[in-house]
């Protein structure tokens, strides 16, 4: 696909999920890399961008908001920054199609099985949410249908319907979200049809996804930034290595193949829960998951006089918090592997790590999301005194 001309989005301007609409693709990796230097060369030399090779329709995460219209028609999108409007979407340049597609076919059939769409004012109604996850490699797809109330008239009917216009669907959800949140997920969730997740590969390993399970939404450009991360690591099968922030495990699984031994830890019990799944599946044999606070899990091993060698770490985007910082630097790995989608925050981070003994010795921006001012970069970061 030529990148130099692109087509521009009709919706971006009420959407504001794309901040880079209307410029070529390789003017936005100029961006990026300025924006990523102007931030990170204090700590050293900034490789070249990474960018994608089709950088549209990638999003294999797609999430829409139902709603309706002054006119009473059901309408579903995304929400206009900064507020609760819903901005209606019939087509989305960086959301898989297919994801797309099916999104549209249930907004059509509600009319039909006399389901409301959740008014968030009045609490009255029943669909808020559809999430659709769709495995790039394995073409598994997951639908999550997110309701006011857990009681769903002809549910059964429903699913047949929808099956029936896409027999690609692999598992059906159901989530219940009756609290005024911004969450879109409640805590409440029952399979209504298949296995309740979707299997997806990725560097070699293949990873079980619940519908709650963080799972990076680009995959193509997701395995050039674990190699990218990885190939910082230098791991030569001897290294201890702590996963911080582990999810379902896809990078410390990956590490595994070239460490003696992996820990991961995770917060959220239902990743925890898939990660040890997923290493059972792979046959990954010299990794272990434990659910908690990674810096308070650091902090006991340092306190215990254990050692790591390697810490990788991939915090959300507000970064980490001095409490971890504090904990990697009294377990004193050799290094640390940062990747991070948010510069601003992985700056702030490295300046208090190069104040307790390290140094930066490898900075590489990764473009996972095209058509936005986000971008993940890789930094390896090494203790002086190695």
């Amino acid at each position: 696909m030529n990148t130099e001309t692109l087509n521009i989005c009709k919706n971006y301007k009420k959407c504001g999920g794309c901040q880079y609409q209307g410029l070529a693709y390789p003017k936005q990796l100029e961006k990026k890399q300025k924006n990523v230097e102007a931030l990170l060369k204090k700590f050293g030399k900034v490789n070249p961008i990474i960018g994608m090779k089709e950088p549209f329709y990638y999003r294999n995460k797609v999430h829409a908001v139902f709603d309706r219209d002054r006119r009473g028609n059901i309408i579903s999108g995304t929400y206009e920054a900064n507020s609760h409007r819903v901005v209606p979407i019939e087509e989305c340049l960086i959301e898989d199609k297919k994801c797309q597609e099916i999104i549209r076919t249930i907004r059509g059939m509600l009319k039909s099985f006399k389901i409301k769409t959740y008014d968030e004012d009045t609490g009255y109604g029943l669909l808020r949410h559809v999430l659709v996850r769709r495995g790039a490699k394995s073409g598994e797809i997951m639908v999550v249908l997110v309701l006011g109330s857990p009681i769903f008239p002809s549910k059964n009917n429903f699913v047949k319907a929808l099956r029936k216009e896409h027999p690609e669907i692999t598992t059906i959800l159901l989530n219940v979200n009756s609290k005024k949140t911004s969450m879109v997920l409640g805590e409440k969730e029952s399979v209504i049809y298949g296995k309740g997740f979707i299997r997806d590969e990725l560097c070699g390993c293949t990873f079980r996804i619940s519908a709650k399970s963080f799972y990076q939404v680009n995959p193509v450009q997701t395995e050039v930034l674990y190699n990218k991360a990885i190939e910082f690591a230098a791991l030569t099968g001897k290294e201890r290595v702590i996963d911080a922030y582990c999810g379902i495990g896809t990078i410390g699984m990956i590490a595994a193949k070239h460490a003696k031994e992996v820990i991961g830890v995770e917060l959220n019990k239902d990743a925890v829960r898939d990660a040890k799944l997923n290493a059972k599946e792979n046959n990954v044999k010299n990794i272990v998951f434990r659910q908690g606070d990674a810096g308070e899990f650091m902090t006991a091993m340092a306190a215990a006089g254990e050692k790591a060698d390697v810490v990788l770490m991939d915090p959300p985007r507000a970064g980490s918090d001095e409490a971890f910082l504090s904990a990697v630097v009294k377990l004193a790995p050799e290094k640390v592997v940062y990747v991070s989608c948010n510069p601003e925050t992985l700056a702030r981070d490295l300046k208090y790590l190069t104040r307790k003994g390290y140094e930066v010795r490898k900075i590489q921006p990764v473009d996972m999301f095209g058509f936005t001012v986000h971008v993940e970069t890789v930094v390896l970061i090494q203790r002086k005194d190695t």
